[in-house]
This record gives structure tokens, sequence and C-alpha cells, in this order.
């Protein structure tokens, strides 16, 4: 942790406690706080806004839980410790409902009160650098594209391409004007100093040139563009071509013209009048996807956001569906109500998910206009489009976060037993590979993945004196450690989130046999979820060749011996078979994640 770098609130009616924490919290923090109970922390939070908060439970006038949830509702994402010599199973359901990120139990551990801390502020770290790489959706106000004129000529200036908008604006067809100079498209009014100064920016000095040129068009009329012409270098600093882009600006020269012929109005007035109408199309420009399509679907114009962000060219765009950027994960389904929105006249919102052409994913929050003429027939259709993929990227590093308290959550019951955090990664790992192997979808086997550790959460309910008694327990003592599977669904029932539902499973169901010898319900056969039949054979696999208060370890033939033996009957023999046949990625995980 760096230290001096974020502020800690301490709270704990305990004026011992408090005195020692002070010498070491204090020494840690950039600034440090102290409250005697809820009601004074909860005042101090709402005055000082700390980075982190530890807390009691037991406290007069308001106790920790209390004032927990208090500060919940105003910042739901400021990390909580809470310290505790609580175990009961109220206690924890109501910790996991406020999102509490960790507790430690009464003495306090300083070496471990001080990993905790070094953990969180590593997050709140990785969250403050978050912050500043990505940006909050804005209102974006409805527009529509600036037009861009492009051409592109080589070394000698002969012209080598022309879009569409310099056809339109010239008069001119492609063919007409491609392997021509655009002398033929140079107004006589025009300066020759202007494209002396032109060639000699864009050719000898290799840098770009920008100004206004005064065209004339096939028809003999006259048009004014603001153009930037930019020499494009190879790794010599040879120049291949130059790229001119341009923008028609002829309403605004007339407008210029006419306020200074009749209104007297300089040329750097009006420019000064035009600033923020110019800045304010710059920014939409610069932070909008714009894509136009034909009235079947074939792409007729993007913007250079839209070619940013897909990778592809200009050239490979055109003439295409938006199909060439669609993601593989989106169901057809979307797309089919989009275009029966859009082909009846509606304008469509939504989130879409799509890949670029290096197959990198990025998502777009798009409106679809559909485009209709004097007589309401669609002609085409415009794509507004902000790119959201940052707030995708932040949701995905919320879901990990949440994983992650859930991952610590289940260390808490293994450690109350002795065990140390490598179990339950071991378990985690070798529930994925059973999963993947057993046919799981990739969604069913990331939830088990995240799930499982919490297996064992209920032994938080389970006295000390049986949970870490070396040798056997006696029948009464057994009872009761049973228990812990029903303390542990009670623990995690309530909740909406599917991970902390399927957790719920594990933890009730992976003490239940094939054969129906199990419990705590005598479950049998595949009335068992498949998520406890995997961590069930996980967990044995593990606790067997791991050291426990009541056993030394086992031998890897003693192992595969009683699980050839318990092959329908403890566990459903698929599994069995799937284990003996990939043994060796089982040993790697052990081996990766030993105690």
């Amino acid at each position: 942790m760096k230290e001096n770098q974020f502020t800690i609130l301490f709270v704990d009616d305990e004026s011992d406690i408090r005195e020692e924490m002070e010498m070491y919290l204090r020494n840690i923090s950039k600034e440090f706080y102290l409250a005697e109970n809820g009601v004074e922390g909860l005042k101090l939070f709402k005055e000082k806004k700390p980075d982190l908060i530890l807390s009691d439970i037991v406290m007069p006038k308001m106790n920790g839980l209390e004032m927990s949830e208090e500060i919940r509702n105003i910042c739901s994402d400021v990390p909580i410790i809470l310290l505790t010599g609580n175990s009961d199973a109220e206690f924890f359901k109501k910790a996991i409902d406020l999102s509490i990120d960790k507790y430690i139990n009464k003495p306090i551990n300083l070496k471990l009160l001080n990993k905790t801390i070094n953990q969180i502020t590593k997050n709140l770290n990785t969250k403050l650098e978050i912050k500043k790489q990505a940006t909050l959706l804005e209102q974006y106000k409805e527009t529509v594209d600036m037009s861009s004129i492009v051409s592109k000529t080589d070394i000698e200036g002969n012209i080598t391409y022309v879009n569409e908008q310099f056809c339109l604006i010239s008069g001119y067809k492609d063919f007409e004007i491609l392997g021509k100079k655009h002398n033929l498209i140079k107004h006589p009014d025009m300066d020759a100093k202007i494209y002396t100064n032109l060639w000699k920016t864009i050719k000898r000095d290799k840098k770009p040139w920008s100004g206004e040129l005064k065209n004339k068009k096939k028809d003999g009329t006259h048009y004014w563009v603001d153009t930037t012409i930019n020499p494009i270098l190879d790794h010599d600093n040879n120049i291949i071509e130059f790229i001119a882009l341009r923008r028609d600006i002829t309403h605004e020269v007339q407008m210029r013209d006419y306020f200074k012929n009749e209104l007297n109005i300089t040329n750097k007035q009006f420019s000064s009048a035009l600033n923020i109408s110019k800045e304010y199309e710059k920014a939409i420009n610069e932070s909008t996807v714009v894509s136009r399509t034909d009235a079947s679907g074939k792409i007729i114009y993007v913007n250079d956001q839209y070619i940013d962000i897909s990778g592809f060219s200009k050239e490979e765009l055109i003439g295409k569906t938006n199909r060439i950027v669609r993601h593989p994960d989106n169901p057809n389904k979307i797309f089919e109500d989009l275009w029966n929105v859009i082909t009846s006249g509606q304008i469509w919102h939504g989130v879409l998910k799509n890949q670029s052409k290096n197959k990198k994913p990025y998502w777009i929050n798009t409106t679809i206009v559909p485009i209709t003429n004097e007589n309401k027939k669609i002609i085409e259709y415009m794509a507004i489009s902000n790119n959201v993929t940052e707030i995708f990227y932040l949701h995905s590093e919320i879901e990990n976060t949440q994983k992650d308290v859930i991952y610590k959550m289940g260390q808490i019951g293994e450690t109350r037993s002795q065990e140390t955090g490598n179990h339950v990664k071991r378990v985690a790992n070798y529930s994925k590979i059973l999963a993947k192997l057993y046919g799981l979808d990739d969604k069913k086997v990331n939830l088990l993945y995240s799930a499982s550790p919490m297996h064992d959460i209920g032994k938080v309910g389970i006295p000390d004196s049986i949970l870490n008694k070396p040798g056997k327990l006696n029948d009464e003592e057994w009872e009761i450690m049973k228990t812990h599977t029903q303390i542990g669904k009670e623990v995690l029932s309530g909740s909406l989130r599917e991970v902390l539902n399927a957790a719920r499973v594990v933890a009730y169901e992976h003490h239940e046999k094939w054969d129906g010898s199990g419990y705590p319900r005598g479950l049998e056969g595949e009335s068992i979820h498949i998520f406890g039949r995997i961590t069930a054979l996980a967990d044995v696999f593990d606790a067997l060749g791991s050291n426990r208060c009541y056993k030394k370890t086992w031998s890897d033939e003693k192992i595969f011996k009683l699980f050839k033996e318990e092959r329908g009957k403890h566990f459903e023999p698929r599994l069995v078979d799937l284990f003996f046949e990939n043994l060796d990625m089982f040993l790697n995980i052990r081996n990766k994640f030993k105690d």
C-alpha cells in the first residue's frame, strides 16, 4: 500500500482498541478519523468522506451494521471492514446484503489486517485509475452527418480517388476527373500565390496545409471549401500520396460576404460569431459514430469515428451491410426486431455489441432513423451511435469485484476450520474443469467457478470446538457439523444475484451422495443439482489430499482406490470417469495451488 494516500475512519466503543488501532492506522493513512460509536462514525463519514472504514459491530447508540447500512445508502462502493466475534448466520446474511468487503475476527490480528488493507487499497488504486480512463456517458443531441469531401492525388498531383460527396459538389462523374489535376476545378478568381504556397508546404516541407479555396463546378458555378491537405509519408519519409479533406462552406462565405457588404462586419468579427457553432460541430463529429445505409441496408456513408472504431477502411465498408461489424454474440432476433421497427418507419434505440476488423468487441448506444422523401417513402437509414465500450468494461470490472467478494467470503468458512485459502482456489478450479468436461455451457461453467468457493460458508455457524476438533466427532457433534449445509443455504438465501443463488445450491447440496446416503436431504441421482454433484467430488478430492486437524494427508493411491469404490455410491459414475480420464489436469491444479 502506498503510505499516506488514503483516508481511514475507525469506529469502536472500546478505548483500549481505539488507542492501539490509532497508533497503527494513523501511520499508514493520509488522514485518520476516530469515532466511539455508529452515530459519531456516520457523522464523520458524511463530513470527511473517508476512503476506507473499519468498524466494530456491537456498539452503543448505533451498531456497526446499522451504521454500514446508512453509509451504503449514501455511498454504495466505499470499502468497509467489520471487526467481529459474531458468527451468527443472520449477521453474515445482513453483511452480504450490505456488500461488506471483509470481516476480521477479534482479537485483531494486525498481520491479517495489514494484508487486508493492502488488498483493499490496491483495489482502490485500480478503481481510481479506471475512473481516470473511463468517461461517463453524456446526453447527445440529435445531429446529422457533416459530409466530408475527399480526394487523393499522386505525388505529381494527378487525382487517384474522389468520393461521392466530391462528385456531388463538383458536378463531375468520377471517371471524368480521375487521372486529371485539380486545375479542372480551380476557380480563376483564386490568387496563384495561394497554390504556390500550398504545394511548397505539402511537397517541399511535407507538412499539412489548411485554408479556404474557391472551386469551379462543371456547370461553371462556384463553391467554397474549407480544405486540409495532408502528405502521406512512408517509413523513409518519402511522400506516397496526398489526401485532401474538405468541408462545404459556400453558405458561410455567402453570409460573410453579405454581412461584410451590407452590415459592414469584418471577416474577423464574422469568424468570431461562427466560432461557437464550429466548435459544436467539431465536438459532435469527434464524439459520434455515424453511418447511412440505403433502403436495402447497404452502407453508403460512414464518418471517421465509424472507421476508427471498426478498424475497416471506407472502401471496405461502402456497399456492405452492417453485418460486417456484427458480433456473433448478438442473437438474430435483435436484428429481426430492429429491421421490423425501422422498415415500418419508426425510430429504433438500443445497445449493440459489434466487433472490429481485428475481432475486438465494442459496444455502441445506437439510434437508427428512417429518412423519407416527400412521398413518405423510406430512401435511407441514418444511424447515430455513441461508443459505450468503456462503460461495459467498467461494468465487467464491477462484476469481477463482486465475484472477488464472494471468493473472499468462501475463504472465511475455510479459515475458521483452519484450512488455507488455496483450498477454495483448488475446489473452484477442479469444479470448473469438471463442468467443462461434463459439457455445461460457458455461462454455467463460469457461474459454478464463481459459486463453488462458498461451498462451506455455513461453517461460520459451527462452534470452534467442533470445527477444529482433532480426531473423530461423536454422534452429537457430527449432527451439529452437518448443519453447516443448512446454515450455508440460509446465509445465501433471499438474493436476486444469480451467483449467490448458485452458491446457495452448492452450499446446500455438496454433501448429498449419488446413492441417496448423503445429507441434509438424502437426495439421490440427478435429483441432486449438477453443481452439487460436481463440487462434492472436487471438495472430497482436495480434502483427502490435504492435512486437516482430524486427519493426515492421504496418498494418491489411497484416494484413487476410494474414488473407484465410491463410483455410483458417493459420486456420479460419469464424473468419476471424467476425473480419471483427465487426471493430469487435476494434478496440475493441485501442484499450482499448493498450501
